[in-house]
């Protein structure tokens, strides 16, 4: 009996170790993380600013990695902060410094926790006292610009406009904020010192549709936290059919065509179609036309169901120039050509040009053409819009009136012809010419002769040098001497 009650009792006290040793075991290995109260009350970060979430914890094995999670909809959507330390400043407790992902959409209500593993704490508190609060990484915190950095838009009364953030390629040249497409913004009406802007509700993407009249501006959305990047402000007007539209010329008007094209800047509306002297420019649908020519140009804007059309007269305060001859021209040998140009310009500068060579002494506005060749004079304005304008023609003997006789003397010191040149009928890819000196030496010897010997100097030595010359083409051959005299 003793030992049966014996064995009883030993089962009993089994099988309250084990209970109790499962009981102690089951408490131990509680896990728990119990966060602390967070040192800041918003995240307004940037690619410098770092954060400390500090919490205690137990019941996890050494080695255990802890993350921080951030979230607006109570974790169904989770991101991960990027973890940049872990420090352990007391025993089960540790720290972790952390910062925000650089491409975060901001919000006003985000969450924090700290998580590992297959467990989440709860939710963090802020300074504020609150399990929500602003996040926002500034991406942006520039100044940029909307409506091209155009100060005034306008609009078809009843009808609206459409005012957008620049690009980086607009001109002048702007830092947008659209290249970081996670960005949103908040579109505001200005009301003066006195009084507060009014937010424009719903208005959160790059552009908005304004219909009432106003000044307007945008900001880029970083919740409560203080930023830069915002716009320029527009004033918006409406107008009705056949208001007046103005046309800006960006190098002023009258302008200097020398250099960089002028840019026409119309009112701003929502289509555009330029003209020139009436006539329809084809492609030139932009609010801006780019231009050297001057001329009167129109442009007709559509600000949403009318139409309005500015006009400008644009002028160029280069210099106007025309020559007498036409491009092509014909004398008798032996005759001339009196050539002349005309000029408005300031103190004009004129060269003559005879077969590309500056003709010394020709600084007139008229020249007396003697020798054939191919010409030009350059009028040049070196007073107020620097530029120059240049006419091109062309002399030779008339074959009516031209006498094939071959010269046989050459002046050197002419101002007319200091060359030997022959007819036009020996000057072709058919027509060989040789100039032989008198010691036997070939001197020359080319097709389609232009008439430019001699181009080196002539030793004269006591005695004016003779040349022998032989012309061969498809009519025969021709031989003659040339002196050389000066």
């Amino acid at each position: 009996m003793i030992q049966k009650i014996t064995q009883s009792a030993f089962r009993i006290i089994l099988f309250f170790s084990i209970f109790l040793c499962t009981e102690m075991n089951s408490y131990a290995q509680t896990k728990a993380i119990s966060p602390q109260v967070l040192s800041f009350d918003r995240i307004c970060a940037d690619n410098t600013t770092e954060y400390n979430a500090t919490f205690t914890y137990s019941g996890f094995p050494a080695g255990t990695v802890f993350a921080v999670e951030l979230s607006t909809n109570n974790f169904t959507t989770i991101v991960t902060a990027n973890t940049i330390s872990v420090s352990d400043p007391a025993a089960n407790q540790k720290t972790i410094k952390f910062n925000v992902p650089s491409n975060l959409p901001g919000s006003d209500t985000y969450s924090l926790r700290v998580s590992t593993t297959g467990f989440s704490s709860a939710k963090f508190v802020s300074f504020g006292l609150k399990t929500s609060f602003p996040i926002y990484f500034k991406a942006h915190d520039r100044q940029y610009t909307i409506n091209n950095f155009n100060g005034t838009a306008t609009f078809c009364a009843g009808g609206s406009i459409s005012l957008t953030i620049d690009g980086d390629s607009t001109t002048p040249p702007n830092d947008s904020p659209l290249k970081f497409p996670f960005l949103t913004y908040n579109w505001y009406k200005d009301n003066g010192v006195s009084t507060p802007p009014t937010l424009m509700a719903g208005a959160s993407g790059p552009s908005y549709s304004v219909t009432a009249e106003g000044v307007y501006y945008v900001e880029t959305n970083y919740g409560t936290c203080t930023s830069e990047s915002y716009s320029n402000r527009v004033t918006v007007t409406s107008a009705a059919s056949g208001s007046s539209v103005t046309i800006n010329s960006s190098l002023g008007n009258p302008f200097c065509a020398t250099g960089d094209d002028t840019v026409l800047t119309a009112t701003s509306g929502n289509k555009y179609q330029w003209k020139k002297d009436g006539t329809v420019i084809a492609g030139a649908t932009n609010r801006t036309y780019s231009t050297k020519d001057a001329g009167k140009y129109s442009v007709d804007v559509d600000f949403g169901g009318c139409v309005a059309t500015g006009s400008i007269d644009l002028k160029s305060n280069g210099f106007n120039a025309s020559i007498d001859v036409p491009d092509d021209n014909k004398i008798a040998e032996g005759g001339t050509l009196n050539v002349s140009v005309t000029t408005d310009a300031s103190t004009p500068k004129y060269e003559w040009y005879l077969n590309g060579n500056l003709i010394n002494g020709a600084t007139t506005g008229s020249y007396l053409v003697a020798t054939i060749g191919d010409y030009k004079v350059i009028i040049s304005q070196a007073a107020g819009c620097v530029t120059t304008k240049e006419f091109a023609f062309k002399v030779s003997y008339s074959t009516a009136l031209h006498a094939s006789v071959i010269p046989n003397i050459i002046n050197l010191n002419s101002t007319v012809n200091p060359y030997w040149n022959i007819p036009d009928i020996y000057k072709n890819a058919n027509t060989k010419v040789i100039i032989i000196s008198s010691n036997g030496d070939k001197v020359l010897d080319v097709v389609n002769y232009q008439g430019d010997w001699p181009q080196t100097g002539i030793d004269f030595k006591n005695v004016n040098p003779v040349y022998y010359y032989v012309i061969q083409s498809d009519t025969g051959e021709k031989k003659g001497s040339i002196t050389v005299i000066k």
